[in-house]
């Protein structure tokens, strides 16, 4: 059963029963959306909304997380459809190619956004924090190129880099 944003607070217990992960708990230690050492521009819910990862992301998890992260998430519980992406493309590569670079770790199989959201709601984990904020701190290169070649507001220019951008809880609307 979907939870309510207000009862995520420290000291609560999540346990996760997913395709993913099963009997995986952790313990929220801070207030959602707070004390973040780092700077997203958007929220998980937010990013749902706008539609990532042809939205079949979560569909599996959705008990795990808040009820007002999906009541607009743009998704699809049998398969993977670009068209619900913000952008209309797909901004990816597969999970095997994540894990064949070294990109997923163990509390997350889903990868950074799974991290995100969790991080985002009160979890912290010493090391793997720190890790994907620099990876979220290195993404931002693309920020970088799509503001050197785009005109502002064209969002047809780099509509790729843009939903990757959006992927990662940067503002692709630049």
């Amino acid at each position: 059963m979907q939870k309510n944003l207000s009862l995520y607070v420290p000291g609560h217990k999540i346990t996760v029963h997913d395709k993913m992960q099963t009997h995986y708990s952790y313990v929220l230690q801070k207030p959602p959306g707070t004390d973040l050492a780092f700077s997203p521009q958007l929220t998980p819910g937010q990013m749902l909304e706008m539609g990532i990862f042809e939205g079949h992301y979560l569909t599996d998890c959705t008990e795990e997380f808040p009820a007002e992260w999906f009541k607009k998430a743009k998704l699809n519980p049998n398969r993977p459809d670009i068209t619900l992406n913000c952008f209309g493309v797909k901004s990816r590569l597969d999970r095997s190619d994540w894990i064949q670079r070294g990109w997923i770790f163990p509390p997350d199989p889903r990868g950074w956004f799974q991290w995100y959201c969790r991080y985002w709601l009160g979890r912290r984990i010493s090391g793997l924090d720190e890790l994907q904020i620099t990876r979220w701190k290195s993404f931002k290169r693309h920020l970088a190129q799509v503001e050197k070649n785009c005109l502002p507001a064209d969002l047809s220019c780099r509509p790729r880099q843009r939903q990757a951008l959006l992927q990662w809880a940067y503002n692709p609307f630049i």
